[in-house]
């Protein structure tokens, strides 16, 4: 297989060309990768009408993938969601477009939303949640929902934050019955397409999909995928790149491009896979060696080790630390858990170290924690009425019973608290100062 972007700017950063063109740096080294940071100048192809060397790199990922088409995204998965919320609303017939998500959405959902001034109808867990990360919802669940209409796009995220995985195969076949088009935040599942079993949303079913593919392949930050499957409808794949300009720079880092199209080579050579099957070895027998040390993990996915903190006697921060002072960094904690993601560059040495520190930390009886549920909160007004107010910013201990106005979340993970146009009750205060939200914009 060929890398043409790679190809393209290594030869030119070479070249000895005098750039009368933008970057500033004009390719001389200040940080160090000046020469292969470009603009769109001739040759270099242009991403939102790629017919050049993005196009036939995005062309060699499509293959690898399953998809009819994949996009590449410099600005991250916050990029392709917005995008393909954008296609649903260009492709709908409904004079006002309604979305179907559980709540553990991420922000960038809101904010397209927000823009493109969808409707959101939520969906809760049965069993409620006291984390803003997980949503468990039943595909029956799905099922029940879009029986009473009105849905024009159900939208779910799998993997979420702590390692859960839906049951995306079900839900698509449910959603496929109903014409309804099915999009899937798989920000944190670029790789699953490469297990021996390929579990990526495209080949379970989904119309759509974003990867980041800088969470879980081996791409420059920002990297990311927008997938449209060969079932979908024939407009979306048509539009995509249209639409996607609209929420993009007109700039976008050739240096995320290089790293995608790089990756691209190591997706259809094999390499990656064959890694990656060994990663997922060194991963499991890693969690085995957990749970014998008393450790309690939760979640399903197989490139993530989620330690739930909280009954292990620790809250996920005070594990954190305790991981830190061991030289371990996790990639997220919070009051109850401790996430670690794993990725083929992790060595055996590096799974050895982390099984070592803990356990050297005493597993202790679990924590007696008095937190509140998520529960449904009351609408005031729609989310882009709220969002594009005036507004003042309160402490939160003085926001109860006040309309949100900005939807406020913490980072990470970035899924909404709250979102803009709900009213503030006593429980989501107590849940955003769990997580350390001291001050909340409200109309």
């Amino acid at each position: 297989m060929s890398t043409p972007i790679n190809d393209f700017v290594k030869a030119y950063s070479q070249s000895g060309i005098v750039r009368f063109h933008m970057p500033g740096h004009k390719g001389k080294v200040f940080h160090g990768l000046e020469g292969l940071d470009i603009t769109e100048i001739s040759g270099a192809d242009y991403l939102y009408d790629a017919n050049g060397i993005i196009g036939r790199s995005e062309a060699q990922t499509a293959q690898a993938f399953g998809s009819a088409k994949t996009l590449y995204s410099t600005e991250g998965s916050s990029q392709c969601i917005k995008t393909m919320l954008g296609i649903v609303k260009q492709n709908s017939r409904s004079e006002r477009v309604t979305v179907l998500a559980p709540r553990n959405v991420h922000k960038a959902f809101i904010d397209a939303c927000i823009l493109l001034d969808l409707d959101i109808k939520w969906l809760y867990p049965l069993v409620p949640t006291t984390s803003v990360c997980c949503a468990d919802i039943s595909p029956e669940q799905f099922e029940n929902a879009l029986s009473q209409g009105g849905i024009d796009c159900c939208y779910v995220t799998s993997p979420d934050y702590l390692g859960n995985i839906a049951d995306i195969k079900t839900i698509a076949q449910i959603c496929k019955s109903m014409g309804v088009p099915l999009v899937v935040d798989n920000a944190h599942g670029a790789y699953t397409a490469f297990l021996r079993e390929n579990t990526h949303p495209i080949a379970l079913g989904a119309d759509m999909c974003c990867d980041s593919a800088h969470k879980t392949l081996p791409c420059y930050t920002g990297a990311a995928y927008l997938h449209i499957s060969k079932s979908a409808p024939k407009p979306f794949a048509k539009c995509a790149k249209s639409v996607m300009s609209m929420f993009g720079s007109t700039s976008p880092s050739y240096l995320i491009l290089q790293s995608l199209d790089l990756c691209s080579e190591m997706l259809h050579s094999g390499e990656f896979a064959k890694a990656l099957e060994t990663s997922v070895s060194m991963v499991t027998k890693c969690r085995q060696s957990l749970i014998k040390q008393g450790w309690v993990l939760c979640g399903n996915e197989k490139m993530k080790i989620t330690l739930h903190a909280a009954k292990c006697g620790y809250t996920g921060l005070q594990l954190a630390d305790l991981l830190r002072a061991g030289g371990i960094e996790p990639e997220y904690s919070d009051t109850e858990y401790v996430v670690l993601m794993a990725g083929i560059s992790n060595t055996q040495s590096d799974f050895d170290k982390l099984v070592k520190v803990l356990s050297e930390i005493p597993v202790k009886s679990p924590l007696e924690l008095d937190l509140p549920y998520i529960r449904p909160a009351r609408r005031a007004m729609p989310a882009r009425q709220a969002a594009l107010q005036a507004y003042r910013t309160v402490d939160v201990e003085k926001s109860l019973d006040k309309v949100c106005a900005l939807t406020v979340t913490s980072c990470q993970p970035s899924v909404p608290v709250v979102v803009s146009g709900e009213v503030i009750s006593e429980d989501i205060i107590k849940i955003l100062k769990r997580y350390s939200i001291l001050s909340v914009n409200v109309l």
